[in-house]
């Protein structure tokens, strides 16, 4: 019969074995703060965009507390727009560097307004840099009672990169403050965003001395949690919301003949 060795309670190998499981504790206390925290965000109602196919594709709207994408090469507007329909009423920041106020322009109070907007729930914000915004871009995302928040940059900063859009992408799911990332002359790279969109502008329907609403060619080339789509989207001001462009009467085909008939010459 084999007997076990008994070890006093107050030896060093008991105390070791001790101390390994406290640490163990700790860690698993630790680990399970960190997926708390940093884990799947809560389930929110997403944000209709008023378009019924690209809500259809986006499985209702756009999902706040996101990190969405928008590379344009014209129609910088549509991100602006993204952003109001997110705030839902509350006030949303657009963080941009000096260069990119000065080479595209800085938001007229009574544009925004004409579109629907609320021009003192828009705060402007400027930096010297990239760099520079994206560190305001990220206090902000930290404060719960913001609506939203636009992100504007232009190029391929070295700053911008996959660990940046995750942090963004991770604080903007703590707080729920949606973020969208406004990209001028970029060219799509690895990121953390839930959605990524290629626009540019359409011709608005004016009439008579109406300028016309804007109308835009948005692509949705990535979506994490669903399908892919190219919409022609217009900006309802009254409705503050997109809707799908009314493309005029189509002639019907006749019923005798091909719609294409050819024709011998």
């Amino acid at each position: 019969m084999t007997h076990k060795k008994r070890v006093a309670i107050d030896s060093e190998p008991v105390w070791r074995i001790i101390e390994h499981i406290m640490n163990k504790s700790a860690q698993l206390a630790e680990l399970r703060h960190s997926l708390a925290r940093y884990g799947l965000p809560p389930e929110r109602k997403p944000v209709a965009t008023g378009h019924p196919q690209a809500d259809a594709v986006l499985g209702g709207g756009l999902r706040p507390g996101s990190l969405h994408e928008v590379f344009v090469r014209s129609g910088g507007g549509f991100a602006v727009l993204l952003a109001l329909l997110a705030a839902g009423g509350k006030s949303f920041f657009w963080v941009r560097p000096d260069y990119e106020a000065m080479e595209y322009g800085a938001c007229s109070p009574n544009g925004l307004l004409e579109l629907g907007g609320d021009p003192q729930a828009l705060i402007q914000v400027r930096t010297r840099n990239a760099a520079d915004a994206l560190a305001a871009a990220h206090d902000i995302l930290a404060c719960p009672h913001v609506g939203a928040l636009l992100l504007e940059i232009e190029g391929m900063p070295k700053c911008l990169d996959l660990v940046a859009s995750r942090r963004l992408s991770l604080a903007a799911a703590e707080s729920g403050v949606t973020a969208f990332l406004l990209r001028h002359g970029a060219q799509a790279q690895p990121s953390a965003a839930l959605t990524r969109w290629q626009v540019d502008s359409m011709p608005s329907q004016a009439k008579d001395d109406d300028w016309g609403n804007p109308v835009f060619a948005a692509q949705l080339t990535r979506h994490r949690a669903g399908g892919l789509g190219s919409f022609s989207m217009k900006w309802n001001p009254a409705n503050a919301c997109f809707e799908t462009p009314d493309i005029g009467a189509v002639v019907a085909a006749p019923a005798d003949r091909p719609a294409h008939q050819k024709i011998a010459i």
